[in-house]
């Protein structure tokens, strides 16, 4: 039989085998489902190749921006003869970001750097001899230190110290001054600052506005995902190590939002850029993060068996309510359309707090601990502060809806 030359072990190991064997027993089938099984392990899974595309339009966007920015600064930085055209490319590869609002703010604090940086180090290498390997060595620490001080001061200027070095070697290559270096430094950069900018506004541009709405509609489909899961505690015994990895969910979710933040404040500076105000979205996610926490200190220990025949079906019913409005508000948010109603949770848990009022009424929480009465307590608080939370959000993805008043 012929097999593969990457089965040959495979082939031997059943050889050996079938030598230990009684005789005529026959092995071709478990040998055939050994190589099958072999043969998947090499398989590629072309599903989630032909889905990769549509999960990462931005990055083969930011792809397609950069490879432009890179040629046509290279293009611009010959017509104009600049003296080294490698940081016109380097400059405007570096600012083309992943959004408008990136490019933007990445050009400002580039920009802020280099020339910060440039007039520095053209100063010192201009008011500083260095003709011998001493001088040179104390020239190059006043223009590198001060620059890498304020850098760690002021991250905007994290680009000054590079800057430094550039301006104050430069004339080793160029052959200019320090002060033509400078110039020349920045020059380069401002060129390639400007291509890297147009290429972001024109070349299939990505707004941070729409990569922070996508961010909060993920943020808000992994809570509803989650929910149930924080909520099963209350009727059985949660696994305190799965309770960590659920919020971590949340959390990194979260910290993937709150990097968008600065993108869109620095794209609303442009005055044709149109987009509400992220801070109450922002903030809201913020805070249903927080409820979902505290979900999930309460729901450690489970409802004292003599008020789960009352409780427990009411609060199964309030967290499936809340991660279905939360599931279709990820829904409208990523449409930009108008949230769902709020009425079903709201009825979910007015009926919950009336099987409490009942249990207070027929006396049943009079034999709990303090402990439980006070979980007791804190679950009904919770609840109120989701309730309040639900509410914001509707109305920050009525906000954000392409016809609010629809």
């Amino acid at each position: 039989m012929f097999l593969p030359r990457a089965f040959a072990s495979t082939q031997r190991l059943y050889v050996a085998k079938d030598a230990a064997k009684p005789q005529g027993y026959s092995g071709c089938g478990e040998m055939t489902m050994t190589v099958r099984r072999e043969i998947q392990l090499f398989t590629p899974d072309w599903k989630r190749l032909r889905k990769w595309p549509a999960q990462h339009r931005a990055e083969l966007r930011l792809c397609l921006r950069v490879s432009v920015s890179a040629v046509l600064a290279l293009a611009v930085a010959q017509v104009l003869e600049l003296p080294l055209a490698l940081w016109t490319v380097l400059t405007a590869v570096i600012l083309t970001q992943i959004s408008v609002g990136g490019s933007l703010k990445a050009t400002l604090d580039y920009l802020a750097s280099t020339i910060g940086g440039a007039v520095y180090a053209g100063a010192v290498g201009t008011l500083i001899p260095h003709e011998n390997e001493i001088a040179l060595l104390a020239a190059l620490a006043v223009a590198v230190g001060p620059a890498a001080l304020v850098s760690a001061t002021n991250p905007r200027f994290r680009a000054a110290p590079f800057t430094a070095v550039m301006v104050f070697f430069a004339p080793t290559i160029t052959h200019a001054g320090p002060i033509a270096s400078a110039f020349e430094r920045v020059l380069e950069v401002s060129v390639g600052a400007v291509v890297g900018l147009v290429v972001s506004f024109l070349v299939v541009p990505a707004r941070a506005h729409d990569l922070m709405i996508e961010a909060a509609s993920r943020l808000l489909a992994i809570a509803a995902a989650s929910v149930p899961e924080l909520f099963a505690g209350f009727s059985a015994s949660l696994d305190e190590a799965a309770i960590p990895h659920i919020q971590d969910r949340i959390g990194n979710a979260l910290a993937r939002l709150n990097t968008m933040a600065p993108e869109m404040k620095h794209e609303q500076m442009a005055p044709f850029v149109e987009a509400p105000d992220s801070g109450p979205l922002l903030r809201t996610l913020l805070r249903l993060r927080h409820d979902l926490v505290m979900v999930g200190r309460a729901a450690i220990v489970p409802l004292p068996d003599t008020l789960k025949p009352a409780l427990a079906a009411p609060i199964d019913t309030v967290s499936q309510q809340a991660a279905a409005f939360l599931r279709a508000s990820s829904t409208a948010l990523s449409a930009r359309e108008r949230p769902p109603p709020l009425e079903p949770f709201e009825a979910a848990l007015e009926s919950y707090n009336a099987q409490l009022a009942r249990v207070r009424r027929e006396g049943l929480a009079r034999e709990l601990s303090t402990d439980a009465v006070e979980r007791l307590f804190a679950v009904g608080f919770t609840l109120e502060q989701l309730h309040q939370h639900l509410r914001d959000l509707a109305r920050c993805v009525t906000e954000f809806a392409r016809d609010p008043k629809s």
